[in-house]
């Protein structure tokens, strides 16, 4: 595996942190080195909120992405920032419920994944989040959809174990989408 670089944007509430975190668990699960480097904004809810996740074979040096290999725009404020500074090549993942702006570049790959509508038709509006992580998931070759059942039960505190479930939902209905 080569070193990957991910940031999660978006606002406060979104659990974009939650998903920066399950991502460098199930990194941790895969014995690979790992960096999670959360930010928000004074608002936390409602505020900017942005997650930088590095996976790699190697140590990794520092924890900011400069360079994405990897994009999750959740807001479009958050799509404008960073856009141009995800690498040639690589992929920016596109919550089309709540952007409906189109991706300027040709030099990467996109995904317009409607997750915040897939989230509230399945029944767990709070998780558009999962629905992205199974996307990146199922369209990222250094990553793979197995062990995500045993990172969710890890990662999920005791006391909300019945998430762990409705987690696991919203990260099979991003997997399985075609769009």
């Amino acid at each position: 595996m080569k070193t990957t670089q991910i940031l999660i944007a978006g606002f406060g509430g979104q659990g974009i942190l939650f998903a920066g975190k399950f991502l460098a668990y199930k990194g941790l699960l895969e014995d690979l080195q790992v960096s999670w480097l959360p930010s928000y904004g004074p608002e936390m809810r409602g505020g900017t909120a942005n997650c930088n996740v590095i996976l790699s074979e190697e140590a990794v040096g520092s924890p900011i992405v400069t360079d994405p290999d990897v994009l999750i725009a959740m807001n479009l404020p958050s799509l404008e920032k960073y856009e141009s500074t995800v690498v040639p090549g690589g992929q920016i993942y596109v919550d089309s419920t709540l952007i409906s702006k189109k991706v300027e570049r040709s030099d990467v790959q996109v995904f317009y994944i409607p997750a915040t509508k897939m989230a509230n038709d399945a029944g767990v509006p709070t998780l558009a989040n999962m629905v992205m992580m199974g996307c990146v998931l199922k369209n990222n070759p250094e990553l793979t959809f197995d062990g995500t059942a045993e990172t969710m039960q890890k990662l999920v505190p005791a006391k909300k174990a019945n998430l762990v479930e409705l987690n696991m939902k919203a990260l099979e209905a991003g997997r399985d989408y075609a769009g």
